[in-house]
């Protein structure tokens, strides 16, 4: 199959009017200026959540508004004489180096050490439990002398890459300073409106040194170096090809201008001196404003573009870092004309790598176009057919599942696990019905699933949804009604919405596949359409939904984490619901006849694919991530600034990997690889520990061991004494026997 343009609108049609409008949302918009929809899920959120001043993570950067804090390492006695410099307003850049991470914890090796490193090592064979990078280590910070204790922080142009943050001395002021806050970007700028400029530190300055102008620009720049004997590049650019004023160090905190000043200043790590100096040089002036992406697909091959619009000098070109699986997905010839030599330290994701360009096009080649509602790998693609005597099986215990009280197993206070066993029954129908050839089981099944799933339709749920003018998008009436941040599963605060509502739009796929009168029925396609506008509403011209809610184009993978805010950013726990949402898309795109949402979906799953390979799912010899962590498998839960290998409701293995499994579906096949299914195995649940997992932990983990070893799998859960608590509540034993016979299982 093949889309020109993946990213159209989806055909909604009327929005559903029993999904009522609902003001008043209990988080505010905070310095906001522009009105609904307004990203909730991206990486700046903290710009606008609780005090502002929490980090925000812009890879290989992170940037955080001081708000006043104290930024001076050493005694306050300069201060009185010169009347400013200890508290800062601005906004402080951060990047931290490998050999800061805080670990832990693990077992102590005194033969394994980091180079350079005071941070107790740990022995490979005895991984830490998580990594961290240090919060609070200021670098540089961009500030100005009109900042003071009256300054306000606000936002505007709330894009899925990108956000304007103002600086402004009052709240009846203009913006002193405005930064273009973009993932990726090479610099960090601060684009001044005559205002005077202060640089200062939270670490010391050494030295400030004026190396000359850039070479063909009005670009001066400076060295400077701090007691961390960390080198950083400033480059002053003057608007309208006035002269920029003089810089100079007046005490070990603080750097200040001889005057007010209308341009730019872009501040940069640099690690490698003249070298690394040559690379700034060729993009110092011209910054990214806005980040867009475009895709199309043809079959197995997908290919988006990331690119971005540009201030300052439109004839220079952009420079941006891009995380290790974009530079896997890019041609080698652009490599070879665009990246440079320089790499500088993610906080989680490796290495980024310094490209010149204005634009990347990056490609996948492993698109899963024919996969569909059946079983699937890459090596047996779509399969239906089983054994003669898996297929009685299949009928049997399918008739028991399905006599069961659907409605008791779906109407609940809560949208996730609602979904979930809706989703159980959807698995099950499709099973009984095109696996074990139960036509009669599955169509007494379907409508009693059809009848459940109305109750949702109708919004006639214990929480019924809502549509938040506030923030723009569809959440739980829960936490409006008994005011509990948390309650719904953060529904509320744009929690989870992918893992929620992927349950439920997988439901409807398999309805309409089954029965596609009942797309045209009442208002079930409009609904199911409007779930999916809330997380991944592919334009950015809807008015009732942000861009791309929930999947970051920039990461490759989604963040779950909603309006709440956080020390260490957005954070995500379960890949596998991550990658089953962006399925669910897929197929109801499959069932509705959206091709360009199919293509889409396809493409997203390829991209999660190599993510989760390189960021979530980890290999031995994998080279992303510290050492000492590697020899975990699934990585637990994944944060912008650290990775914690433990899940929100336990540190078992079973719950740990087991997060990164459910629920098991054909996707699965393609973002957990059969080399990382084996060791995850071997290393946790081989040599009959899996028997020791309670609960329905167990049949998790035996449905995962069908991806390498379909046999084992299937006699797991063919054998005649099989205890139904080893299910859990969203798993089907008919859809683990098709998924395990139709994967080789069965013979």
């Amino acid at each position: 199959m093949s889309s020109s343009n993946i990213f159209v609108p989806i055909d909604a049609g009327t929005f559903p009017e029993q999904i009522s409008h609902q003001g008043g949302h209990p988080v505010p918009k905070r310095g906001i200026r522009e009105s609904a929809p307004i990203q909730t899920n991206k990486f700046y959120a903290n710009f606008f959540l609780g005090n502002q001043d929490q980090g925000t993570w812009t890879h290989p950067y992170s940037v955080t508004w001081l708000r006043g804090g104290s930024v001076d390492p050493y005694s306050a006695c300069w201060v009185k004489s010169v009347g400013w410099g200890l508290f800062s307003w601005g906004l402080a850049v951060s990047h931290i180096s490998r050999e800061r991470l805080a670990l832990g914890p693990g077992q102590p090796d005194e033969s394994f050490k980091i180079p350079g490193s005071t941070i107790p090592a740990y022995a490979p064979a005895e991984p830490v439990r998580y990594f961290i990078n240090p919060i609070g280590i200021y670098s540089l910070i961009l500030s100005a002398k009109e900042l003071g204790n009256q300054t306000v922080l606000t936002t505007d142009t709330l894009r899925a890459f990108s956000v304007n943050v103002n600086l402004t001395p009052h709240s009846k002021a203009y913006p002193v300073i405005t930064f273009p806050i973009v993932q990726g970007m090479g610099f960090v700028t601060a684009i001044y409106n005559w205002s005077t400029p202060m640089i200062q530190t939270g670490v010391c300055f050494v030295t400030l040194t004026f190396t000359g102008t850039v070479h063909g620009t009005n670009t001066a720049r400076y060295s400077v170096l701090l007691a961390d004997r960390t080198q950083w590049l400033l480059y002053m650019t003057s608007n309208e090809n006035q002269s920029c004023p003089t810089l100079t160090l007046v005490s070990h905190s603080a750097i200040l201008a001889n005057g007010s000043f209308s341009g730019c200043i872009q501040v940069a790590k640099n690690p490698n001196r003249a070298a690394s100096q040559a690379v700034y040089d060729a993009s110092a002036g011209v910054y990214p404003l806005r980040g867009s992406v475009a895709g199309m697909t043809r079959n197995s091959t997908g290919t988006y573009q990331l690119s971005w619009t540009k201030g300052g000098n439109p004839g220079r070109t952009l420079l941006m870092f891009a995380l290790p699986h974009q530079q896997q997905e890019m041609a080698p010839s652009f490599c070879t004309q665009s990246r440079s030599a320089l790499r500088l330290e993610t906080t989680t994701k490796g290495d980024a790598a310094a490209v010149l360009a204005d634009a990347w096009t990056l490609t996948e080649h492993e698109l899963p176009y024919d996969m569909d509602f059946a079983p699937w790998s890459p090596l047996l693609r779509s399969q239906s057919a089983v054994a003669p005597a898996a297929r009685h099986l299949i009928q049997s215990v399918s008739a028991t599942e399905l006599a069961q009280d659907m409605m008791a197993q779906t109407n609940l206070n809560s949208m996730y696990f609602s979904g979930k066993g809706l989703a159980k029954f959807a698995f099950t129908i499709f099973a009984a019905a095109r696996i074990g050839e139960a036509t009669g089981i599955a169509a007494r099944g379907l409508t009693q699933l059809k009848n459940a799933f109305a109750t949702f339709v109708n919004n006639q749920q214990i929480f019924p949804l809502v549509y938040d003018t506030v923030w723009g998008g569809i959440v739980s009436s829960c936490t409006y009604k008994n005011g509990d941040p948390n309650g719904d599963s953060g529904n509320t605060y744009y929690n989870d919405h992918h893992f929620h509502y992927g349950y439920f739009v997988y439901t409807a796929s398999v309805i309409g596949h089954l029965d596609p009168n009942w797309l045209q029925q009442g208002t079930n396609k409009a609904w199911v359409n409007a779930l999916v506008r809330d997380y991944a509403d592919p334009v950015g011209g809807d008015p009732m939904f942000p861009f791309s809610r929930h999947f970051d184009w920039y990461h490759g993978h989604s963040w779950a984490h909603g309006l709440h805010e956080a020390a260490d950013g957005k954070k995500q726990e379960s890949s596998s619901e991550d990658a089953f949402a962006s399925y669910a898309m897929k197929m109801w795109g499959y069932t509705t006849g959206d091709v360009n949402m199919e293509a889409r979906g396809n493409l997203m799953l390829a991209i999660q694919a190599r993510t989760f390979r390189n960021y979530y799912l980890l290999q031995d010899g994998d080279i992303i991530g510290p050492r000492e962590f590697r020899k975990n498998k699934a990585a637990g839960i994944l944060f912008e600034n650290k990775i914690d290998r433990t899940t929100s409701f336990g540190n078992n293995n079973e719950y740990i990997e087991g997060i990164h499994m459910i629920p098991l579906n054909p996707s699965s096949t393609l973002t957990r690889t059969r080399a990382f299914v084996d060791e995850e195995w071997r290393r946790y649940f081989s040599g009959r520990r899996v028997d020791q997992v309670e609960g329905g932990w167990r049949g998790i983990l035996y449905a995962n061991l069908a991806i390498v070893n379909p046999v084992a799998a299937y006699d797991f859960f063919a054998q005649p004494n099989f205890d139904n608590s080893w299910l859990d509540a969203g798993a089907s034993r008919t859809w683990y026997l098709a998924f395990c016979a139709a994967l080789g299982g069965a013979k």
